[in-house]
C-alpha cells in the first residue's frame, strides 16, 4: 500500500553511505539509485497510500463480540498459536545504539494504532527534527521504542497499514541523516493473530524499515546495548502468560555481557506492577526474569517502562522507577483510581520464590486526578456519539422488551401468572438481566467476580427493566398501540426504537459513571468515550557519562485538522497541523544516575 514497500533497505548499510541520508535532497537520492518517497498532494487515500481511520468505537456490538471471541481464543489456544518457540530458528542479534556524541536520545511510545488524529499527532512530534518544550531543546531521537499494541482492534494487516505504519510513514517518510532505528514490543492486541502480522512488519530479513525508521530486531523480543553500559531489554511474555525457553536462552546470552556496573531499562507489554494490586500473580513473570536473568549478574534494573494502560503514571521506589506511558494514540484510560502506594512484588503472590517486596509511591500521573474525574462525566454526550451501534442495540432491545410487556398488558385472557410468565416476556427479562450482569464483568475479563459486580450488574439490569416498563406505559397511552397489526410493530421500530435507544444510552452512561466510582467497568467508562486528547510519550536522554533523564511529553489536545505540504523536503512530514500542537512536560524531567 505505502510507497516504502518498494524502497531498498536503507538501514542495513553503515552510516554515511547514502547521499540522500546526508543531504536530504531528493535528486541526490535518485542519483544514488534510491527511490525517494513520493509526496502526496492531497489527503486522498490513493495519494497517502493508506486510509486514515476514525477512533475505534469500542462499545460497538459486533466489535464487543469479536474482541471477546479473540480474547477467549487467545486464552484457550494461545499456546497452540505461540510462534515464539519457532523464533529460535531466527538470528539472535544483540543490537548497539550510540549517538554521534557518545550519548543517545531515545523515544518511547505505546498503544498507538487507534484513530488517525491522535496517532498522527504523536507520530508528527516524534518525527520533528527538534522540539522545544518548557525551555528544553530536545532533538529527534536516534532510537524509537514502541511499547505494545501497535494496532487496534485486531492484528489484521490492513489495520497495521492504516492505523500504524501509514501514519508513521506520513510523519517521517524518508530516512533522516541520523538514521533512527525502531524496536517494538508486542502487546495483547498484536498477539490476537498469534503474532503473524507483527513479525511480518517488525521482524524482517529484507526491507527493514518502517517509514523513516529502520527496524532493528530479529525476534519479537530484543536486547540493545546503549551508551555508558546502559541496556534496553524488550520482553515478550505473550499477554502475561510466561517467558518461553528460547527467549530465556537468548537473554542468558545477553546476561553474559552484563556486570555490576550495568544498568537496565526493561520494556514490558503491561504495567503488571499496578495490575498485581488486584491480580497478585500478574507480576510473577517479570519478577522471575529479573531474579533469574538480571540479578545474578549484579546489574540493576533502574527503569521499568510499559504501555497497555492508556495514560502516563510513574511510581518511584528506592532504586527503580516504574513508568506507564500508553498514551500514543489509543483512548484515554483514567488515572484517578490509581493506588497511591504499591508493593512490588506484591506480598500475597503465590510464587514460592519471589524478590523482596518494596514500596513504590505514585510520584506523577497525567492527566491529573481532578481532570481524569471530569473526563468521566463526558460519558453522557460521548457514549451515543462515539458508539451509534451500541445505542442502536439498546434501542432494539428496549423495543423488543416493550412489545413483550405491551403484549402481556393488553392480554385480558388468562391468569396473572400466565401473563407474567409468557415466553417472550420471560425471555426478554432474562436477556436484559443477564446481559447487564455479564456487562459488569465479561467472561473474557481477567480477575475474580466480586459482590460489587453482581450488585451493580443486576441493579443496572433492573434499571433497564424499570425503564422498559415506563416506556411501555407511555407507549400504551399513544394511538399507535391500537393500530391494526403490523403497524404497531412498524411504528415501534421507527419511533420507539430510536427514542428508547437514546434514553437507554443515557441510563447506561449513568451506570458506567456510578460503577466506575467502585472500580467496575472503569475501562468501559472511558473506552465508550474514545477520548483522543491527553496523549503522551517519553523522550529519554542518556549522556556519555551515564546520566539518564526522562522527559515525559504531554499533549493536552491533539490536532484535528491537517494540511498537506507537497513541496517540502523529502524528510518533512506529509501533513502538518493547521493549529500548532503545544506539547509540554507532564512533570519535571526525571534524572537517574
Amino acid at each position: 500500500m505505502t510507497d516504502d514497500h518498494a524502497s531498498p533497505d536503507d538501514h542495513a548499510r553503515p552510516h554515511g553511505r547514502s547521499a540522500a541520508a546526508n543531504t536530504g535532497d531528493q535528486a541526490a537520492a535518485e542519483r544514488a539509485g534510491e527511490r525517494a518517497a513520493r509526496r502526496p498532494r492531497s489527503t486522498d487515500p490513493l495519494e497517502l497510500g493508506f486510509t486514515p481511520r476514525k477512533p475505534v468505537p469500542w462499545l460497538a456490538p459486533f466489535l464487543l463480540i469479536s474482541t471477546g471471541i479473540r480474547t477467549l481464543l487467545a486464552m484457550l489456544f494461545g499456546a497452540y498459536l505461540d510462534k515464539r518457540e519457532l523464533q529460535n530458528s531466527l538470528e539472535a542479534r544483540i543490537e548497539r545504539q550510540v549517538g554521534p556524541d557518545g550519548g543517545l536520545w531515545l523515544d518511547y511510545v505505546a498503544d498507538l494504532g487507534d484513530g488517525f488524529n491522535a496517532t498522527y499527532s504523536i507520530a508528527y512530534l516524534l518525527a520533528q527534527a527538534e522540539l522545544e518544550i518548557d525551555g528544553h531543546r530536545l532533538p529527534r531521537a536516534q532510537t524509537l521504542v514502541m511499547g505494545g499494541d501497535q494496532v487496534y482492534p485486531s492484528a489484521a494487516f490492513e489495520a497495521y497499514e492504516d492505523r500504524c505504519k501509514g501514519p508513521y510513514q506520513a510523519a517521517l517518510p524518508v530516512t533522516p541523516p541520523e538514521r533512527p532505528t525502531l524496536f517494538a514490543v508486542p502487546g495483547n492486541h498484536d498477539w490476537y493473530d498469534g503474532l503473524t502480522a507483527f513479525l511480518r512488519l517488525f521482524v524482517r530479513s529484507r526491507d527493514r524499515h518502517f517509514g523513516g525508521w529502520g527496524t532493528g530486531q530479529s525476534r519479537s523480543y530484543f536486547a540493545v546495548e546503549l551508551p555508558a553500559d546502559w541496556w534496553l531489554l524488550g520482553l515478550d511474555d505473550q499477554s502475561g502468560s510466561y517467558l518461553d525457553d528460547p527467549q530465556l536462552a537468548y537473554f542468558d546470552t545477553v546476561a553474559q555481557q552484563l556486570g555490576p556496573q550495568s544498568r537496565v531499562i526493561l520494556a514490558v507489554p503491561a504495567p503488571t506492577w499496578v495490575k498485581a494490586v488486584d491480580h497478585p500473580t500478574a507480576y510473577d513473570s517479570i519478577d522471575y526474569f529479573i531474579r533469574t536473568i538480571i540479578a545474578p549478574t549484579g546489574a540493576q534494573v533502574r527503569l521499568l517502562i510499559s504501555g497497555d494502560l492508556h495514560h502516563y503514571a510513574r511510581y518511584a521506589g528506592p532504586d527503580r522507577q516504574l513508568v506507564t506511558c500508553g498514551s500514543g494514540g489509543a483512548y484515554l484510560y483514567p488515572t484517578h483510581k490509581l493506588p497511591e502506594r504499591i508493593e512490588v512484588p506484591p506480598k500475597d503472590t503465590l510464587a514460592r520464590r519471589a524478590s523482596l517486596s518494596r514500596p513504590y509511591d505514585l510520584a506523577a500521573r497525567y492527566p491529573d486526578a481532578p481532570r481524569s474525574r471530569r473526563y468521566g462525566w463526558g460519558i453522557f454526550p460521548r457514549l451515543p456519539l462515539r458508539n451509534p451501534g451500541f445505542t442502536t442495540l439498546l434501542g432494539t432491545l428496549h423495543t423488543l422488551l416493550m412489545l413483550a410487556m405491551a403484549g402481556v398488558a393488553a392480554n385480558r385472557v388468562g391468569t396473572t401468572e400466565q401473563r407474567l410468565f409468557s415466553v417472550p416476556l420471560v425471555l426478554m427479562l432474562l436477556v436484559t438481566l443477564l446481559g447487564a450482569a455479564f456487562f459488569a464483568k465479561p467472561p473474557s475479563a481477567g480477575g475474580k467476580r466480586h459482590g460489587r459486580h453482581w450488585i451493580l450488574g443486576v441493579g443496572h439490569g433492573l434499571a433497564h427493566l424499570a425503564l422498559g416498563a415506563a416506556g411501555t406505559w407511555v407507549w400504551l397511552q399513544l394511538p399507535f398501540a391500537d393500530w391494526p397489526w403490523p403497524l404497531p410493530v412498524v411504528a415501534a421500530a421507527v419511533i420507539y426504537g430510536p427514542v428508547s435507544g437514546l434514553v437507554a444510552s443515557q441510563l447506561a452512561a449513568a451506570y458506567l459513571l456510578v460503577a466506575g466510582a467502585f472500580g467496575v467497568n472503569l475501562n468501559e467508562l472511558f473506552a465508550g468515550q474514545g477520548i483522543e486528547d491527553s496523549k503522551a510519550f517519553l523522550r529519554i536522554r542518556i549522556d556519555p557519562d551515564g546520566a539518564l533523564t526522562i522527559y515525559p511529553i504531554a499533549v493536552d489536545r491533539v490536532a484535528r485538522d491537517w494540511q498537506v505540504n507537497p513541496d517540502e523536503t523529502p524528510t518533512a512530514s506529509w501533513l502538518t497541523p493547521r493549529t500548532p500542537l503545544n506539547p509540554r512536560l507532564a512533570e519535571p524531567p526525571i534524572k537517574i544516575t
